[in-house]
């Protein structure tokens, strides 16, 4: 059973003033599950993570509507202000929905980088942890060393690294990311998406990936590698098989049971 750990829906509609701009055009358009659907079929995956991409609860809602009406999608990762004084209270109630396995702030696009050493979200952690939720980290490379803070703080907390933090492939920026994902990958509760590292590369050539695909298996020791496509951003450089296919060349045969499905599965619980 193949997942993808990593894919977004969206509706132009309710993303006025939101990323993707108009110059995207491969992605400024409506994606849901129809027309992902092909893709899977072509490809094998069975199932997918639903992940957030607004930072509203309203977001949050519609996902977990496709998934209720779309057995494929395996689980959501949902947003909540985990810095509101409700956010215990809201955490609980979207986590009536057995299809929510976790929560992702959008650290990227918050100004502050060390955001989340705040310990005004120690209250919705608390609630996180409760419901058996797992906490997605969108970073960038200069968020890593808050994020090990963090994540040494709530050690029984799961946390999922997503595309890798991002790495400057395209500048060939390399040492100072490593030795900050190695000092992550020592903590056992921190696990890393093979996912979004075409779109760092940009123009580079698909092989510039590599080393970076090869260095988060080699830190994170396969177990807490997962695949994910980052689909529909995936098309800003490739295509969902192309990837797919790539990643399959990098990772070692006797891993793809973990890298494209398992580690998913326990990660998120499903």
């Amino acid at each position: 059973m193949i997942i993808d750990a990593h894919q977004h829906f969206w509706l132009m509609k309710n993303r006025e003033g939101q990323w993707p701009p108009p110059e995207l055009a491969a992605i400024h358009r409506d994606f849901g599950p129809e027309d992902l659907s092909p893709h899977l079929a072509q490809t094998g995956v069975t199932g997918t993570v639903l992940v957030q991409s607004l930072p509203n609860v309203d977001d949050t809602r519609f996902m977990l509507d496709l998934a209720d009406r779309h057995d494929f999608i395996l689980g959501v990762v949902g947003w909540a202000d985990l810095k509101a004084p409700e956010a215990p209270q809201v955490i609980a109630e979207l986590a009536k929905s057995p299809k929510l396995k976790g929560l992702r702030p959008m650290l990227q696009d918050i100004a502050v980088d060390d955001w989340i050493s705040d310990p005004a979200l120690d209250p919705a952690i608390d609630a996180m942890r409760l419901a058996r939720l797992t906490f997605d980290a969108l970073v960038l490379p200069r968020h890593l060393e808050h994020l090990e803070k963090f994540a040494r703080r709530h050690p029984d907390l799961p946390i999922v690294i997503d595309h890798g933090a991002k790495p400057i492939i395209a500048d060939g920026l390399y040492s100072d990311w490593r030795r900050a994902m190695a000092r992550l990958a020592d903590l056992e509760n921190v696990c890393c998406k093979l996912s979004g590292l075409l779109t760092e590369a940009g123009s580079q050539k698909p092989q510039a990936v590599r080393p970076y695909a090869e260095t988060i298996l080699e830190l994170f020791a396969m177990e807490r590698v997962m695949w994910g496509s980052d689909w529909p951003v995936v098309n800003l450089v490739s295509d969902y098989k192309t990837w797919l296919e790539q990643a399959r060349l990098i990772v070692p045969e006797a891993a793809w049971g973990r890298v494209f499905g398992d580690n998913a599965r326990q990660f998120y619980g499903i």
